[in-house]
């Protein structure tokens, strides 16, 4: 597939995406759905925590998405960012769970900055290395733990019904994992795809990138810790 057919493919998406949306909010009496409903509405819920807009038409998730385009541009072929994507969706979910039963509960005075200083981290080692050492998989996983704190914190303003809350849980982070693997797929076909084996790659792409990105992670770091 030409760069222009993809680019066509990939506009009613991008269209999609553009439109202000509503997300995390319920509008819906829970009790009165079946649980194929329930399961459709977190799954959705999850889905616009990572791409809908809010009101400034900036992405809901746009602190995870930062994180999930450092992870993919240092190697931008699909199957090691999937693995990585993969591994911090289990991750997240573990956290997520526990703090959804009670079992944990880590206050987002901690939980954002570390959050920031994930994305960060990721940006400099990017900038840093030449190639994706094994070990990131395990750091990963350690930062989709604490990413999976700040999911918490939606979900504990939404609820989950009573009716099906384990399959509500599950949902959800299906629904998260479905976002995140839309913006790998969107940088491996608008980027990865065309530029991801040139020379140039690691200097015109991958450290302006990081750059930017670090910088905005290191902006967030310092509001979320002082302000």
């Amino acid at each position: 597939m030409k760069r222009s057919s993809a680019l066509r493919y990939l506009c009613p998406v991008l269209c999609l995406l553009a439109l202000p949306a509503a997300a995390h909010v319920l509008n819906t009496d829970l009790s009165k759905l079946s649980r194929t409903e329930i399961f459709g509405t977190y799954l959705r819920l999850g889905f616009e925590h990572i791409l809908a807009l809010d009101e400034n038409y900036l992405p809901l998730g746009l602190d995870h998405i930062l994180f999930i385009i450092s992870l993919y541009i240092l190697e931008p072929r699909l199957k090691p960012v999937l693995w990585q994507a993969t591994a911090f969706t289990v991750a997240h979910s573990i956290t997520l769970g526990l703090a959804m039963y009670g079992l944990i509960a880590p206050p987002a005075a901690v939980v954002e900055p570390i959050i920031a200083l994930s994305i960060l981290f990721v940006a400099l080692e990017n900038i840093i290395t030449d190639k994706l050492n094994p070990w990131r998989l395990v750091v990963v996983f350690g930062f989709g733990l604490v990413h999976g704190m700040g999911f918490a914190s939606v979900l504990t303003g939404l609820g989950l019904p009573q009716k099906d809350y384990f399959g509500s849980l599950i949902s959800f982070n299906v629904g998260v994992e479905l976002g995140q693997v839309t913006v790998i797929l969107l940088c491996w076909a608008l980027v990865g795809r065309w530029a991801g084996g040139q020379p140039w790659y690691k200097r015109r792409v991958v450290v302006p990138v990081s750059v930017v990105i670090g910088l905005v992670a290191a902006y967030w770091t310092v509001q979320r810790t002082f302000f």
